[in-house]
């Protein structure tokens, strides 16, 4: 059940974990590597169709059991969930970053921001409220409540191992469903060690289950057939959500969809230099710019253009990349040679465009997938890499002039996940924000994420929204009951 990891220092959950068990002898394997040293971790099992229907039928139990429970049980299960998460807050952030590469900083950001959800959907599960009215005519009284929707298949990324899955997680069980969860084959340690924990702080066994797995498509195949499952919540690429959304198609599955993004990022000319530098940091570097938010396109106004690419390129020039699990490292490793890969043809694009290089652009150290934190400058407002999601440390600067023409090159895309709008006059960048066709937009932000508010995209960023109180409602059907008397 548990594998020692050298990193680490100690033991940790690995297998699938199915009603409570943890099963590790399947004829597929998975080897876990660290995207910093490119060495072999962890080995982890690859289930096949018949795990995923024990699976399904550890929900179904599972979920009675759990809806038995007083509202007061289950929140405090969340509760603990939270509580524990925070004392093992340490052990969690070296997992994160020994599978993922980010910093330890980012990585035990991260467990706060991941532990936060089980704390705030315990909460909510309490507030679940439902609606008693005379009708109209005032002959009947309408009732409406809310049922949980059912199994639900979670489907989550790499890069961000704890959050992604307890965003999910948390509203799923606290609105009362039972959940398999298939986490990323790049980063699933994280996960299998949530479960063990969430096992010990009380959520009943069979209600999160996990599968690993080298064959997403058959896997999800197989749970998409089946009756029992109710629900779908999936974090990834539009293409793959796609795919997804047509296969749930045939059994009109509920669903909710996180997907791609191409952020925009707008310095006016009235912006504060120091608040718009330290934005576009964080809304480029958070996890080396791994991140579905993260600002793709930075718009700079014509007259703040050169100071604002100085500092911005001094900033880049001086972090310290290498092994995330060392202290005074700033960005650390892409997470796989693959990735590494796409973004050396991004820069060799990007430059045959006109792009000039300021600082970066290259890989670094033998060892690793490293890649030095670049700033593009000259990038024309044709230029092809604005037309793509960059998933690493790469920012590229377009200068503008007017408002009108950079609210437009900004809504010029497929995408609609989050933008950032930098501006002393905050009523103009009010203005904007809300004139962008996105589901986020930082003002005068360059970190965005809450769990008190909704995240989620427009067009083709997805559908429905996690966080706040719109994240549980995403697993709960609404039941109007006609009534008399």
């Amino acid at each position: 059940m548990k594998a020692y990891i050298e990193e680490i220092g100690q033991s940790i959950p690995n297998g699938l974990f199915i009603n409570g068990e943890w099963i590790t002898e399947t004829s597929g394997k998975i080897e876990v590597v660290n995207p910093a040293t490119e060495k072999v971790v962890a080995i982890v099992p690859s289930c096949t169709s018949e795990h995923a229907k024990l699976a399904l039928d550890a929900c179904e139990g599972a979920a009675k059991e759990w809806m038995a429970l007083t509202p007061r049980e289950r929140s405090e299960v969340l509760r603990s969930v939270f509580d524990t998460m925070q004392k093992e807050k340490d052990t969690i952030a070296r997992l994160i970053t020994l599978e993922e590469g980010k910093t330890l900083k980012e990585s035990t950001g991260e467990v706060d921001y991941a532990s936060e959800f089980f704390r705030w959907y315990g909460e909510e599960s309490l507030r679940l409220g439902g609606e008693m009215r005379p009708s109209p005519s005032g002959k009947h009284t309408i009732v409406v409540t809310h049922q949980p929707v059912g199994t639900a298949l979670l489907i989550t990324p790499w890069n961000f191992p704890a959050a992604m899955i307890t965003r999910k997680i948390a509203p799923a069980i606290a609105a009362g469903c039972g959940v398999i969860v298939k986490p990323p084959k790049e980063t699933p340690l994280t996960s299998m060690y949530l479960a063990d924990l969430m096992q010990r702080c009380g959520v009943p066994d069979g209600l999160v289950n996990i599968l690993t797995t080298d064959d997403a498509g058959a896997l999800t195949d197989t749970l998409v057939k089946d009756a029992r499952l109710r629900k779908i919540s999936f974090t990834g690429s539009t293409g793959v959500g796609r795919l997804l959304l047509g296969s749930a198609a045939e059994r009109i599955l509920n669903t909710s969809m996180e997907l791609g993004g191409n952020a925009p990022l707008i310095v006016c000319d009235d912006a504060d230099i120091d608040t718009a530098i330290e934005g576009a940091f964080l809304a480029k570097m958070r996890n080396a710019g791994e991140s579905c938010i993260a600002a793709n396109r930075l718009y700079v106004h014509d007259s703040i253009y050169d100071e604002f690419c100085s500092r911005l390129v001094e900033r880049f020039s001086n972090l310290k990349v290498g092994n995330g699990l060392e202290a005074d490292v700033d960005v650390g490793p892409i997470i796989s040679r693959k990735e590494l890969e796409k973004l050396q043809a991004i820069i060799a694009e990007a430059v045959s465009d006109g792009a000039t290089v300021e600082t970066g652009g290259t890989t670094l150290h033998e060892e690793g997938f490293f890649f030095a934190p670049t700033v593009l400058s000259n990038v024309k407002s044709d230029s092809r890499i604005l037309d793509q999601e960059v998933f690493g440390p790469i920012a590229p600067l377009v200068r503008f002039r007017d408002v009108e023409s950079v609210i437009q090159q900004a809504n010029d895309t497929p995408y609609g996940l989050a933008a950032y709008v930098f501006s002393r006059d905050v009523g103009k960048a009010m203005r904007i924000a809300q004139r962008i066709n996105a589901g986020i937009v930082g003002v005068n932000r360059g970190f965005v994420s809450d769990p008190a508010a909704p995240f989620g995209g427009m067009k083709e960023s997805g559908i429905g929204r996690e966080g706040a109180q719109d994240g549980i409602k995403e697993f709960l059907e609404t039941q109007y009951i006609a009534t008399s008397w």
